[in-house]
């Protein structure tokens, strides 16, 4: 994590963020009032609990970024916009400005479905401000992340990005299946031996060499320690030369982000059934072919995705992703 020295950062982010959960009002969830929220919405500027965490990822992050205060690196501008808002007083104050009788907010022992319905009313709806206050949430194009409460409440959902050189304490596993290729690159006379390597921090494991097969299935789990500190896992393809360097048949990255979050959100996902819970979307920036779902599945979370190989000419890989945490 960069260290910043200038002006008006005297002290580390993650020590203001800190100062700032520390305060009466934030000791307690915004949106149930459940005691000691360890989640926190960064574009809204409110610090919420677990049960409330999991509503507030499945508004999307337009609407609701979702940090957690212990797991996740923060980015200046996030924490610069926690600090400006001030805390939950202060977005309470806006958001629930206006709370018709009748509609109560939930306690922190409220079913999902009423916490749903109160938070999507108070954020996503809207339905408790003022009626001449209206928050639209932009994606921000640079850097800059107001939090002001105005006519206007500018947000982004800029992915995380976060660094695990040097570290060794671990929050979890992934288990990751690789379970095919498509139409893989040829790199021999009229072939490939391809093999798949995976990377994360200083972790590297791969898989077994198929030999002379354009359309391997492996239907290999591979299992990686996820640091604190996490970034991409890293997904390259080789071809395999006895004789000579192993040629490179296509590369990818996983944010998995996505995943670990929802996962956290949700707690023990023995405690609900089969369900989606998060999604890591399609964009010009990743190599999926569609939208990856993130499900509890059997008591597991799990996700499954379709990757198109960059940097090579031709060649997909079908993966299934299944977060184990080191504590429930």
């Amino acid at each position: 994590m960069n260290s910043h020295s200038g002006l008006g950062r005297p002290t580390s982010g993650k020590r203001r963020l800190k100062d700032l959960l520390q305060q009466k009002d934030n000791r307690t969830c915004a949106d149930c009032g459940a005691s000691d929220p360890k989640w926190a919405s960064a574009n809204i500027g409110v610090f919420i609990c677990l049960k409330c965490c999991g509503v507030h990822r499945s508004l999307g992050t337009h609407i609701s970024k979702v940090l957690s205060v212990t797991l996740d690196e923060w980015s200046d501008e996030d924490i610069d916009a926690m600090v400006e808002v001030g805390g939950n007083a202060a977005a309470n104050a806006i958001y629930e400005a206006f709370i018709p009788d009748g509609s109560l907010k939930p306690g922190p022992d409220a079913s999902h479905d009423d916490r749903m319905r109160f938070i999507r009313s108070k954020y996503e709806l809207q339905e408790f401000l003022k009626p001449s206050l209206r928050i639209t949430s932009t994606h921000a194009t640079k850097s800059s992340h107001q939090a002001s409460f105005s006519e206007e409440h500018s947000s982004h959902s800029s992915k995380l990005s976060c660094s695990s050189d040097g570290m060794v304490e671990f929050i979890g596993v992934l288990k990751v299946k690789v379970v095919k290729g498509t139409n893989l690159a040829v790199r021999d006379m009229l072939s490939s031996d391809p093999y798949v390597v995976l990377n994360v921090g200083h972790q590297t494991v791969q898989t077994s060499v198929a030999k002379s097969n354009l359309n391997p299935i492996w239907n290999e789990e591979l299992m990686l320690s996820v640091p604190q500190q996490y970034g991409s896992v890293k997904v390259k393809v080789y071809d395999h030369d006895t004789f000579s360097a192993d040629d490179t048949m296509g590369e990818a990255e996983i944010d998995i982000q996505p995943l670990i979050t929802s996962a956290m959100a949700y707690g023990n996902p023995n405690l609900f059934g089969d369900m989606q819970i998060g999604k890591w979307l399609k964009s010009d920036d990743n190599a999926l072919k569609e939208d990856s779902i993130i499900n509890i599945v059997d008591g597991k979370v799990k996700q499954e995705m379709q990757l198109k190989l960059q940097n090579v000419e031709s060649g997909e890989l079908e993966l299934e992703v299944e977060w184990v945490p080191l504590a429930q």
